[in-house]
């Protein structure tokens, strides 16, 4: 963080003082005024619901600039590292601040395989839960409960332990969430097989089974592994912010990576793709693509109460960098797998086609984000909607972890303390 030559001056207009702050240049994006001192020179809090306007943190991982539609992850374009690297090299890049060399690489995958075994004991944990329990329900409790198994790896005062907490949480996320899957079906548990890659070994967790040899489809291997690495990390979003405010207390990570999951179960954030083909289903089931103009019409309506899911983005207002890359993986997806003519793609090139055209959505720049095609990918590969949410969650424990311990190593670190505008009763006696 560099200190800027320009200055910011507040007074108040009942003749108090001028408060001058300082002002901070990052390395790109806007400058932030660093109004710490505010309550002690004022008296006053700033008010900015949802924090449209404030900087929570310094962070070096992820930079987003939404006029223009650029996602980087550490200085790299999203583009690329989803066409140049597979998912353990952008976890290695998080993580570590570059990408990894031949020898770095071939170290930190053989990390990764082998912790991805979970203690024994999480099965039976799993068995308490009843078995049409929704799998974020599940993996919540999954990972809190890593706590209780991995003990050995908790001092967050401690580098190291912070290390191998990294790693067993990147490598044990697919493992839990296959676990997850595998019980709602009611189908045995498989094992992880570490002559696999990541993404391999957790699409041979989900679908094999012990009857035959599980032979895996290098066009879904590589969908999937691109869906982990656009959804790894975005900025300080609800769930990264949860986690930062959680693992501020001192709490241990897989505490803190457990509310981050139980955060993104919302439907305003991990959920959305889940909501995005729901809709999708529901137009399919009331007339296809001859009703899309129709529905439309609605959702311009504000009275309908009708939504367009998977459209515009809290950040981005430009085309979200990731949906292109993703409506690129669902065509190769279901060209492998014979479904060209899916009636939810037809719908959805319908649905963008529309969009990118008509004026309404246009001016209020309601573009496709991710969660557009990334449940269409999801779907053909024969991932049920209620896991896309753990799917997400899997991929976005590196960016949850690399935020906490860039958190933990931050000389300002505080523990998190939002203030309020209190509007309640004012001091009142009781009267008995």
């Amino acid at each position: 963080m560099q200190l800027s030559d320009k200055k910011a001056k507040l007074s108040v207009s009942d003749g108090g003082p001028e408060i001058e702050f300082p002002i901070y240049k990052g390395s790109v994006g806007p400058d932030v005024i660093d109004i710490r001192k505010l309550y002690g020179g004022t008296g006053m809090f700033t008010y900015d619901p949802g924090f449209l306007s404030t900087a929570s943190c310094e962070s070096s991982i992820t930079y987003i600039d939404g006029d223009k539609g650029e996602l980087l992850y550490r200085g790299y374009p999203i583009e690329q590292l989803a066409v140049k690297c597979d998912f353990l090299d952008v976890c290695y890049l998080i993580l570590n601040g570059d990408l990894p060399d031949a020898a770095q690489k071939l170290d930190f995958d053989q990390q990764v395989t082998r912790h991805t075994m979970v203690n024994e004991q999480l099965h039976f944990f799993l068995r308490g839960f009843r078995r049409d329990a929704h799998p974020m329900a599940v993996l919540t409790g999954l990972v809190g409960a890593l706590s209780a198994f991995y003990h050995d790896s908790t001092d967050i005062s401690n580098p190291y332990h912070r290390h191998v907490s990294a790693i067993r949480l990147i490598a044990k996320m697919p493992t839990l969430v296959a676990m997850a899957y595998k019980y709602s079906q009611g189908q045995p548990f498989i094992y992880p097989q570490n002559n696999l890659s990541y993404t391999g070994n957790f699409v041979r967790m989900m679908f094999a089974t012990p009857c035959e040899e599980y032979k895996l489809n290098p066009v879904v291997e590589k969908a999937l592994d691109r869906i982990f690495i656009l959804h790894a990390d975005h900025e300080q979003n609800a769930s990264t912010s949860t986690v930062r405010l959680c693992g501020s207390s001192g709490t241990n990570p897989f505490a803190a990576i457990a509310a981050g999951v139980a955060c993104l179960w919302g439907p305003a954030h991990g959920g959305a793709n889940e909501a995005c083909l729901q809709m999708l289903e529901e137009l399919q089931a009331n007339g296809g693509v001859a009703k899309v103009g129709e529905f439309m019409e609605q959702v311009k309506d504000k009275n309908s109460g009708v939504r367009l899911m998977g459209f515009g983005h809290r950040v981005y207002k430009n085309y979200d960098p990731r949906a292109k890359l993703m409506q690129e993986t669902c065509k190769e997806v279901l060209s492998s797998l014979g479904l060209e003519n899916d009636p939810l793609f037809k719908l959805a090139m319908e649905l963008e086609r529309i969009a990118l055209e008509d004026p309404y959505f246009v001016e209020r720049k309601l573009y496709p984000n991710v969660d557009f095609y990334s449940g269409i990918v999801q779907r053909a590969i024969g991932i049920p909607t209620s896991l896309f949410t753990a799917i997400f969650a899997l991929a976005r424990t590196v960016g949850w972890i690399a935020q906490w311990n860039e958190m933990l190593s931050d000389p300002d670190y505080k523990i998190g303390r939002p203030r309020q505008l209190y509007s309640g009763s004012v001091s009142r006696d009781v009267k008995r």
